[in-house]
């Protein structure tokens, strides 16, 4: 069953505690989201405010993606730049499929529908996004339409011996 999108929801309680849930989850089955395993639902909700605080300000959106069952199965937030002249591109930040859905298809859904939110923002052009070196996902952005547009090497140190480079891709929207 595909995943049910929706950019922009109202944040409550529930969605709070279901991207919290998924967030832990991504990051203990060793997702790069930010915080490298163990981690703990406790770790996680002071990142989850600032996101949130974002949104309240109008600077940030969230696209989430619901399951069958109707919970949080996957999200992206969508950072809008203040600067002004970098208003015409916006960040991906955050992207998450819960790892129980992983290899369906709908980490391809969730950027297909990251992508359609983008267009649908005024003024947006460009879609910017980083992720870590030494995990693949740099090869499922580009099968995305991303391409690597600059690399910080060992700009991440996930542990002691074991830095990973920052990398930077971009996907033009060709308004």
């Amino acid at each position: 069953m595909a995943l049910t999108f929706e950019l922009d929801p109202e944040v409550d309680g529930a969605l709070r505690d279901g991207i919290t849930e998924l967030w832990t989850d991504v990051s203990a089955a060793g997702g790069a989201v930010g915080f490298v395993p163990p981690v703990t639902a406790d770790d996680i909700r002071p990142e989850l405010d600032k996101h949130l605080v974002a949104m309240a300000e109008g600077h940030t959106r969230l696209l989430i993606g619901r399951d069958g069952d109707g919970a949080v199965a996957a999200t992206v937030f969508l950072a809008l730049n203040t600067h002004r002249l970098m208003r015409h591109w916006l960040w991906l930040y955050t992207v998450m499929v819960h790892p129980r859905h992983q290899g369906k298809g709908y980490g391809r859904d969730l950027m297909d529908a990251a992508e359609r939110a983008a267009r649908g923002t005024a003024g947006i052009e460009a879609v910017r996004l980083t992720c870590r070196g030494g995990t693949g996902v740099d090869r499922f952005y580009a099968s995305c339409g991303y391409k690597e547009v600059g690399r910080v090497p060992d700009a991440i140190r996930v542990a002691d011996g074991d830095d990973r480079d920052d990398i930077i891709m971009l996907l033009p929207l060709g308004l």
